[in-house]
This record gives structure tokens, sequence and C-alpha cells, in this order.
């Protein structure tokens, strides 16, 4: 097949935001076995037109929403593509369907971030010829949203690369902990947005909790804006809290961090569609603990290969399940291990490829 992905015109690919690394996770892995073009934003430093592990990137200049799409539509007019996949913006989607009416056209949605229950947005999810989701929560939420659409959906669950995420011996990860200057502590891992509904404020305040009973050091990887993590600072100030602000980390150094950790707690305040980082943190053999909404449940099975926590709003709930990890490197080793054994079972990146190469083809296959 000849394959073209859209990505979202707000970063370039390869970018490190979750619909970013699916993109290219997947586009990289097809690209083995069909043609596969990558369209995604144009920025400084980086090449117009580029081949980079068999996929052709093109980026395009995306000052304004309007003008993506010109230009999108430009790049397909100049290349004959049997399918075309938009992630994330239905209405861009609808777009070049209304465009290129004989070219299937997949509608990858990660979230329901730009799926407001909107008449106008029904209308350009009917465009779609298939609505891919990451979780069969989502794929409920997209159906209660818009009950009378009766949209073609499939659920598509992301992946890991199992090569990269993976757990350090023993020697290893003292050198890397050392060159990340942390101290002797259990150590609890936050990577994602700092912001208000990924509830680092409630971590906070359960390693301090737990810091109470044993040493604890936090260490968040991510970043906010300006004030609120002045806020995140005054609060660790404030509960006198052994922490590291890591800051943005590239994703392709990403796996360092869970390297480092002893367990990932992943405290989000409202639905996630999916949670990739509770994925790669299994793949790195880490015990994850996280709040019991949306796709995450699909992802953590409770006492098995992490904790889920009922009441999330709650900062001892998270302190209680953090507890026994940090008494019992053996129980947390344990509940790792069995992570990345269903993440082996489950969440490669190569399962999420295969699954839209069949979806893919199916399509391809009724359009002939």
């Amino acid at each position: 097949m000849k394959i073209c992905m859209i990505a979202p015109g707000r970063f370039p690919l390869p970018g490190s935001g979750s619909v970013e690394i699916c993109i290219w996770e997947t586009a990289r892995l097809l690209a083995r076995r069909h043609s596969t073009t990558v369209i995604s934003r144009r920025m400084p430093g980086l090449p117009g037109l580029e081949e980079r592990e068999g996929v052709r990137l093109i980026r395009l200049p995306a000052d304004t929403p309007g003008l993506y799409l010109a230009e999108t539509l430009d790049a397909l007019r100049e290349e004959p593509y049997e399918l075309i996949q938009v992630d994330n913006r239905p209405h861009l989607a609808a777009a070049v369907k209304r465009a290129f009416p004989h070219i299937p056209v997949v509608l990858f949605l990660h979230s329901l971030t730009f799926v407001p229950s909107d008449p106008k947005v029904a209308l350009s999810l009917g465009h779609a010829d298939l609505i891919a989701v990451n979780s069969q929560s989502l794929r409920g939420r997209l159906d209660r949203r818009f009950t009378s659409a009766r949209l073609p959906v499939a659920v598509v669950p992301l992946g890991a690369d199992l090569s990269r995420f993976t757990p350090l011996p023993d020697d290893q990860r003292k050198l890397l902990r050392r060159e990340y200057g942390l101290p002797r502590r259990f150590t609890v891992l936050f990577v994602g947005r700092l912001i208000p509904r990924k509830g680092v404020p409630i971590l906070m305040r359960a390693a301090a909790m737990l810091n109470r009973r044993l040493p604890v050091h936090l260490v968040i990887a991510g970043t906010g804006k300006p004030a609120y993590m002045r806020k995140l600072n005054q609060l660790a100030r404030r509960l006198r809290l052994s922490v590291s602000f890591i800051g943005g980390v590239p994703h392709e150094e990403i796996h360092r961090m869970y390297q480092i950790a002893d367990c990932l707690v992943c405290p989000s305040q409202r639905h996630e569609s999916f949670g990739l980082v509770n994925v790669e943190a299994m793949a790195a053999g880490l015990p994850v603990i996280a709040s019991n909404n949306g796709g995450i449940r699909e992802i953590i099975s409770s006492g098995r290969n992490g904790f889920l926590v009922e009441r999330y709003r709650e900062a001892a709930s998270f302190a209680r399940m953090m507890l026994p990890l940090a008494r019992s490197p053996k129980r947390a080793a344990a509940i790792g291990m069995q992570g990345r054994r269903d993440a082996f079972q489950t969440f490669d990146w190569a399962r999420t490829a295969d699954r839209l190469e069949l979806l893919y083809s199916g399509l391809c296959q009724r359009r002939k």
C-alpha cells in the first residue's frame, strides 16, 4: 500500500507527545512493508523533506490551521496515495475526504479533546471511512457523545518500544542514578505534562505522607507553564519534599527516567483515553500505581501488574499504595516483571502497526 499519515499541525515529527510518538512508531514499522509518508509541521532546524528509517517525512508550514490544511492538500495532490490517515483532527480528516473522495480516510482519535459534542463535529466524523481509537473507554465515550451517528469505530491499543524500554542490571542502574544525582531513597517517578488535570500536587502530597514512614525522592519529568511550575516548586518547599524537576525529556531519552525509578505514579484527575506512560513503565519493568479511570484500567490489572487507585483525588490513597512497594523491593520487582511480560503480550508497537495494517488492507480491498 501507499500510505500517508497526517499529524496534527502543532508539533513536528518525530516528537515527544503521545500522538506524535504513536504516528512515528507505527509509521516506521509500516514502512518495512509499505510506502509510508508522514506529513507534519515545519520547524526551524528540521528539513522540509527527509527520509528516516524508510519513512518519507514532509514538514509543511502550519502557522494557522487553514494554512496547514491548504499545504497538506497540495502535498497530497502530488502523490497517488491508496490510504490516508489523519490523527486527532476530525475537521482536517473531513476536508481531506472531501478533496479525495475515492481514497479511504482513517481518523485516528487519541482523545476527545478535539471532538466536542457539536453537530459540525458529528458531520466531520461522518466523513471518515473508519475511526480508530486507542481504548474501549474512548470508544464508549465517543459512542455516547454521538449516539445517532453510528460511527465505524475500531480499537487500536498503543504500545512501547520493547527493545528500548527495558530494565537495567543493578550495577548499570546505580551508575545511571548517580549520573542524575539521585539520593539513596525510594524513588517515585512522574512523566507527563505539568498541567492541573495530571494530578502532580496530589502525588507530591502523597510522597510527603510516605516520607514520614521512610525516605522518599520524587522525580518529575515534564514541563508546564511558568506560573504552574512556580506553584509546584512552592508546594515542594512547603512540604519539605526531596524532589528533582528534570524538565522536558526528549522521547528518545525518556526510557532512562524509568530505569532510575522504583515505581511510576500516574495520578490523573480526569479521563485518560489510554495512558502511554503506564505501558512504557511496564515495559521497563517498573511497577505502576495509577488512577482508576478511562483506558488506564484496560492496561493495569490491579494487584497483578500494577495498582489502580479508586479514590484518586486523595493523596493518602496513593501513599497507601506506594508504602508496600517501598517496604518490599522483591514485591515491587515481581509486579514490575509481570508488567513487562504483559507488555510483551499485548502492548508492543508491532501489534499496533499490525492492527492498523489489517484495517488499512480491508478498506483498500473494499475500495477495489
